[in-house]
């Protein structure tokens, strides 16, 4: 949690880069996201200097050797050194504008095979408009403290919730609770092999690492655990190149040193390499628009025909998990009643060759002010052999949240969290609490709930009944208040009385108007 003092200099880096002319949110963050990047490997040269100074042993592969970096427009060469961080930013402004825009970028771009998140800095180009700016943001950037991950993860968070537009092709981004809530649901285990084919700035798999460290800290003690951690546990996909580089930093800042955070068009592209490949899909892909047979993989259209993203994106994720592998993915309500032949099927599936545990119906508010579409969340497990008996269904009425466009906070920041113990008057603000302990119990006493409760089971044969028709208000009953009449006689005096009340007070006005 960052401090109200640490949010202040964010903000003014933020509102340096705005009357500096750059207004475009993501340009800003993509433009931090390098001067990050370049303040991290200086970082990681310091360190590896201190650790050869203990051990009198040279620094092996350093990221600032001692020699001069020449890129291949440029006529003078300079040494590594002048390209660190704690360097430059003791420049005047416009030696170090020259000095970033001709050498450094260029350098990022040369370490551009070392890691994964190095090659996302491939392309890096500097468009921070003039010098002074860019002077601005290196001393905001360096009065910010980031030594801890949890500092530096938290930094960066609060810097991607300023992104205040969505994005192209239906993006924008998920709030941190709502990621929470399934990741708590999920319940993600050191063994997992967890992917997001639609990360954008990865939020999911920032959630999954932070869950792990909290959940399993002595999993990251065993070299074998962390091997996996650091390398193979976490992968993303996505179109978007800035996004790429937004969301690899974000994993970096957050202690995964090298997830496979990768370009791909989930949808676009076959999938030979990754089918049956993932444990866990955590996702809340675009879902505006449509695409051609043509342009769409085949190995998705032999699950469902259909042009429909979000159909697509469903089928996508039943290629992707290994049987046994469980997800969490949020979708718009049309894929739970929808009429159509691919939306009955995709829910046949789901119900009949696959185990669908729960749907959590989310208020049309959650995803305010980037757009008003109401969703759900689907929780389901590959068996390819069926399995679903009840379906869990909750009718998340609150996240905590106010659900117009100012989404304003209506509880302390400590009743916000997933796992905040709340009182009954708190939890008509924030259900997500209540949504979690219930979620564990759904095998249990949730079994026995009415359909007039917030949450309750379906059987599956009510389902089929319906046309596989998941849509909670289908299956929820509403109790209405009863209410006592009088006898038709009683009613039929009254009026009566009425009206010879009536009558005499017309007869009263007129004897006073004469």
């Amino acid at each position: 949690m960052i401090t109200g003092e640490l949010k202040s200099k964010i903000d003014a880096v933020w509102n340096d880069f705005w009357s500096g002319g750059i207004s475009n949110p993501l340009e800003v963050m993509e433009q931090l996201t390098y001067l990050l990047f370049i303040k991290g490997l200086d970082e990681q040269q310091t360190l590896a200097e201190r650790k050869a100074n203990r051990t009198s042993q040279p620094i092996e592969n350093p990221i600032f050797p001692e020699r001069e970096f020449k890129p291949d427009d440029a006529t003078i060469g300079r040494p590594y050194g002048d390209l660190r961080w704690d360097r430059f930013r003791h420049l005047p402004a416009q030696d170090m504008y020259d000095l970033v825009d001709k050498y450094v970028f260029p350098f990022m771009q040369e370490r551009a095979a070392n890691s994964s998140h190095a090659k996302h800095m491939k392309g890096a180009r500097l468009t921070i408009p003039t010098p002074a700016l860019l002077l601005k943001a290196v001393d905001g950037l360096d009065g910010i403290p980031m030594e801890d991950r949890d500092t530096k993860g938290d930094v960066y968070e609060y810097m991607l919730s300023k992104i205040a537009s969505a994005g192209q092709n239906g993006q924008f981004r998920t709030p941190r609770h709502i990621i929470q809530l399934m990741v708590e649901m999920t319940a993600p285990t050191p063994s997992d092999i967890i992917c997001d084919p639609a990360s954008g700035t990865c939020g999911f798999l920032v959630a999954a690492s932070e869950y792990i460290r909290h959940e399993h800290p002595t999993a990251l003690t065993d070299a074998a655990s962390l091997r996996h951690f650091q390398n193979d546990m976490f992968n993303g996909y996505d179109f978007d190149n800035t996004m790429l580089r937004i969301g690899s930093m974000n994993m970096q800042l957050h202690g995964v040193q090298n997830p496979n955070i990768s370009y791909k068009d989930s949808l676009a592209q076959e999938h030979a390499g990754d089918i049956e490949a993932y444990s866990l899909v955590l996702a809340n892909p675009p879902f505006a628009g449509s695409l051609d047979y043509e342009s769409t993989a085949k190995d998705l259209l032999q699950v469902v025909k259909t042009k429909k993203t979000e159909l697509l994106f469903l089928a996508l994720f039943l290629r992707l998990l290994k049987p046994g592998g469980r997800a969490a993915v949020i979708v718009p309500d049309g894929v739970l009643f929808g009429s159509s032949k691919a939306h009955k099927e995709l829910r046949r599936i789901l119900v009949e060759d696959q185990k669908l545990d729960g749907i959590v119906s989310l208020p049309s508010g959650v995803f305010k002010p980037y757009a008003g579409v109401s969703t759900a969340i689907l929780f389901f497990t590959k068996t390819n052999s069926g399995g679903t008996d009840n379906v869990w269904f909750y009718d998340l009425q609150a996240d905590g949240y106010s659900l117009d466009d100012k989404r304003t906070p209506l509880l302390d920041t400590d009743k916000l969290a997933v796992n905040a113990t709340i009182t009954d008057d708190e939890h008509t603000k924030n259900n997500l609490p209540d949504a979690l302990a219930r979620w564990n119990d759904r095998d249990g006493s949730e079994t026995d709930r009415a359909r007039t409760d917030q949450s309750f089971c379906v059987p599956k044969a009510d389902i089929a009944a319906n046309d596989y028709d998941l849509s909670i208000n289908r299956y929820k009953e509403i109790v209405y208040d009863e209410i006592e009449y009088a006898a038709p006689t009683e009613i039929l005096d009254e009026l009566a009385t009425l009206e010879t009340e009536i009558q005499q007070g017309i007869e009263d006005l007129k004897v006073m108007l004469g």
